[in-house]
């Protein structure tokens, strides 16, 4: 009997040799991972204003660029601050899920839109920051499709805001045009993130911020219209929960617009914010915080407004926003298609010509 306890022992100290010797073994099945390099080695469209050193190297295989999620390269901050979020607002809607009837309540279709575009440009754009820098047709390929997910992102904040932030006022004098406005804008805003991207792929331009800038402000201007109004028509003894987190919404949206048109901290300290403190990476964390709390200003009025929304919206109009929807995803996705086709052709000229 004295031997089970030996036994026993021993296998607790083979199994914990076998542990010891794992941290060597994973380092020498795992594939060697490439350093960075500087600006000067990369194409100037994979080079961000004042980022002198980080970039990864183009052409590796796929698992260098996936493995370089847990790599210091300066892109590392970008693809984190959004998948953090990713799974923060993937959670959320599996929360909501529990409370909200999803399937049954076509007034809670635009709650669900919102929940699901903030999944997919959150999904979208880390992909993008991760693996765009393979190469240069995979860079504009996903860039391209973050570029779809930030715009059915633009569509689905137009629709909560106007199906549940509307005051009655405010959905009378609009209620004919403002979704078919708001459809228009984010696909005018797909055009010119994609146009300018393709303006930036010979040499950078103007036009390239103008074109991104330009119609995504107006979409923007658009689309919080109805929180404007709300916010001005509330007066001082007024008692909407929903009135603090609004006003936080403006400080974050307008301080996200800033570092994403900015590069204020790179252009101070140039090479000094290679890694961390890039404006876009301050655009990432103020733009999820905004999410976040669009989604929970979007259930708040889901939850307190419904006889206001109820009585100003029918159920089919729900369900016509949702085609709305659908149609976006559809329309985006054949313009990035058919820019990325012209790229590549361009791309496989210069190849021949070498």
């Amino acid at each position: 009997m004295a031997t089970i306890p030996m036994e026993k022992l021993g296998l607790v100290y083979t199994s914990l040799q076998q542990i010891m010797d794992l941290p060597p073994t994973l380092m020498e099945t795992a594939p060697s991972m490439p350093g960075t390099v500087r600006d000067t080695e990369v194409p100037h469209y994979f080079r961000g204003q004042f980022i002198f050193t980080g970039y990864r190297p183009l052409y590796q295989e796929w698992r260098y660029y996936f493995l370089s999620l847990f790599q210091r390269h300066n892109e590392t901050v970008n693809v984190w601050t959004h998948l953090l979020p990713f799974v923060v607002f993937l959670f959320k809607l599996c929360q909501f899920n529990q409370s909200v009837d999803f399937v049954g309540d076509p007034h809670s279709w635009p709650l669900l839109v919102l929940l699901l575009s903030s999944v997919i440009y959150t999904g979208c754009s880390a992909v993008a920051h991760l693996l765009g820098g393979k190469s240069e047709l995979c860079h504009y390929a996903f860039y391209f499709l973050d570029y779809v997910g930030v715009a059915q992102y633009q569509y689905g904040c137009a629709m909560v805001h106007f199906y549940y932030a509307n005051e009655e006022d405010w959905h009378q004098l609009l209620s004919g045009i403002f979704m078919p406005m708001a459809s228009f804008l984010t696909c005018l805003s797909c055009l010119g993130y994609c146009f300018g991207k393709y303006c930036n792929h010979k040499q950078p331009t103007v036009v390239h911020q103008v074109c991104q800038l330009v119609p995504s402000t107006l979409a923007f201007c658009w689309d919080n219209s109805p929180i404007v109004h709300r916010l001005l028509s509330c007066t001082r003894d007024c008692k909407d929960p929903a009135i603090p987190y609004y006003r936080g919404q403006v400080v974050l949206s307008l301080s996200s617009a800033f570092f994403f048109a900015v590069p204020l901290l790179e252009r101070c300290f140039p090479g000094q914010c290679d890694f961390i403190g890039q404006g876009h990476q301050l655009f990432h964390v103020f733009i999820a915080f905004f999410t976040l709390s669009q989604i929970h200003t979007a259930h708040l009025d889901f939850e307190n407004r419904r006889d206001l929304y109820s009585r100003l919206h029918h159920s089919r109009d729900a369900a016509f926003f949702v085609k709305l929807y659908f149609l976006i995803l559809v329309v985006c996705s054949l313009t990035a298609a058919f820019i990325w086709q012209k790229i590549k052709h361009q791309v496989d000229l210069k190849t021949k010509s070498e």
